[in-house]
């Protein structure tokens, strides 16, 4: 197991070769502190950012160059998980680091935080929110004391945030607890996308592309240039059932355009740490028209949305973790929104 001051060796995926993870701590351990990753690899956080689980390590996959995904688990938040139930990612640039959503907690944020620092020492100049649900940008407040950091979002994000902030903060302690959620609060973006914004993190750009209503009213998907990397958020789930927070009919528009996207490879927001397009949208797609086929139906039968919730979509139970959880829920937005079509 690995201990806070350990350092990894890691192997980028498709070669043979391996390096030392990089960082301040690299000078202080000796050669028997070196641990050996495949294709993945685990940081343990800086003693000053560990949690009162001491056996917590933040595992990332760097699935091209200089660019680190960690996977979240397919769970409801609990004090057991800590929340960690979504993907984060940051990129590094020669100049600078930018990070793609930051969990659920402002431990979580420490940890993701402190395992950039074991990799790099360049300075996080950026955090993006690729929208506005608390798994994905309740880890922000690990990040707001570091200099020149700019935190980046949809142009609606800071409203629809601001709007839920008490609900989200109150519901997300009840759910992980007073030790797994304290210091948490909430940041918000200092600057909004309304269309296309450009960042230069030194020999690559990041373009941050607005979106129209789908998953929420504030989606914003993230691009590499140097690797043909493509950040969805949660505009795609993987083996995690989606869930509905905007327009169903929006979220399948955007699909259709998806399934033109040539990226070298897609970062889901819920997921696996990479996929390909068309392939990666299909079973999300899938869902999708299921629910609104079905709903639709219904309407037309003269069915109530508590009729629809027991039936419309059922054929999709077993394709999908979590959705007794979810489902219900979505197939309520998707009637409410298709019966005024």
């Amino acid at each position: 197991m690995c201990t806070p001051a350990q350092l990894q060796v890691i192997t980028r995926p498709g070669t043979e070769e391996t390096q030392t993870v990089a960082g301040a701590l690299k000078r202080s351990v000796s050669r028997r502190d070196l641990l050996v990753g495949s294709l993945a690899f685990s940081v343990a956080p800086a003693l000053s950012h560990f949690s009162a689980h001491a056996d917590a390590i933040m595992a990332f996959t760097e699935i091209a160059p200089g660019i680190f995904v960690h996977q979240g688990r397919f769970e409801l938040q609990s004090p057991l998980n800590r929340g960690d139930m979504s993907n984060t990612s940051f990129v590094v640039g020669t100049d600078a680091v930018a990070v793609i959503d930051t969990l659920c907690s402002a431990k979580l944020g420490s940890e993701l935080r402190a395992a950039i620092r074991a990799v790099t020492d360049k300075p996080v100049r950026y955090v993006i929110n690729s929208h506005m649900h608390p798994d994905h940008v309740f880890g922000n407040v690990a990040f707001k004391n570091d200099d020149n950091v700019e935190f980046i979002g949809h142009h609606k994000l800071a409203r629809g945030l601001s709007a839920r902030a008490d609900t989200y903060l109150a519901a997300n302690k009840m759910m992980l607890g007073d030790d797994a959620f304290a210091g948490t609060e909430i940041v918000l973006p200092t600057r909004g996308v309304d269309d296309k914004v450009t960042i230069d993190l030194g020999g690559r750009q990041l373009t941050l592309e607005a979106q129209s209503v789908a998953h929420t009213d504030n989606d914003l998907i993230v691009s590499d240039s140097a690797t043909g990397t493509l950040f969805l958020g949660d505009l795609l789930f993987s083996g995690h059932i989606p869930t509905l927070d905007g327009s169903l009919r929006g979220w399948l528009s955007l699909i259709d355009k998806l399934e033109h996207y040539k990226p070298t490879r897609v970062v889901p927001g819920h997921g696996p740490h990479a996929m390909q397009l068309p392939e990666a949208v299909g079973d999300e797609k899938r869902y999708w028209s299921t629910v609104a086929t079905d709903v639709r139906r219904m309407i037309k039968e003269g069915k109530t949305m508590s009729e629809a919730t027991k039936t419309a979509g059922q054929s999709e139970r077993d394709h999908w973790k979590l959705f007794d959880q979810y489902h219900v829920r979505n197939v309520t937005a998707a009637f409410a929104e298709l019966e005024w079509e």
